[in-house]
């Protein structure tokens, strides 16, 4: 005989699944949407966020002092420097495989924490209105393609379809 607490886990297992199913459902149903409703135009706009990425990892790179700069109030934080160090490559990497629309959202998840961070160092010190406003553009469109992925037009979706 079952006792009443065997049937309440199993009952909670069972909603549990059944909750898991409905959520990976409604993925699967956004991810279809999203590729039926898919546009050239938006992975322009993909591709346009990952070459300004990997120019601005360009520009720190011949403008290190630039950066050095803007980490003064950083460099008070624990792993300040690291962090100098982690954005060049970040931008490069992430803003090439953005254009390719591989690993996209893996790459804008990198790119958040950044850009966040970019927002803050521009608040809390010298606001610079143009540096301000390109970084608040740039994390509300890794937002947008962190939600919405790469589109038909890119490797991850030629690499979905080849399986």
């Amino acid at each position: 005989m079952l006792s009443r607490t065997h049937i309440s886990i199993i009952f909670r297992i069972l909603i549990t699944n059944n909750q898991h199913l409905y959520i990976m459902g409604q993925i699967k149903t956004l991810n279809k949407w999203a590729n039926s409703h898919s546009y050239f135009s938006i992975d322009l706009l993909r591709i346009a966020l990952g070459v300004f990425l990997f120019i601005k990892g360009v520009q720190f790179i011949n403008n290190f002092n630039l950066l050095n700069e803007l980490f003064t109030s950083a460099e008070k934080m624990f792993g300040g420097m690291l962090l100098l160090h982690l954005v060049i490559p970040a931008h490069l990497i992430g803003g090439l495989l953005i254009v390719f629309g591989l690993l996209t959202r893996w790459a804008i998840i990198v790119q958040i924490p950044l850009l966040i961070g970019a927002i803050l160092i521009n608040i809390t010190g010298e606001m610079i209105a143009l540096n301000l406003m390109l970084a608040s553009i740039t994390l509300v469109l890794c937002l947008f393609f962190l939600f919405y992925g790469s589109g038909k037009h890119s490797a991850d979706y030629y690499f979905k379809m080849q399986q």
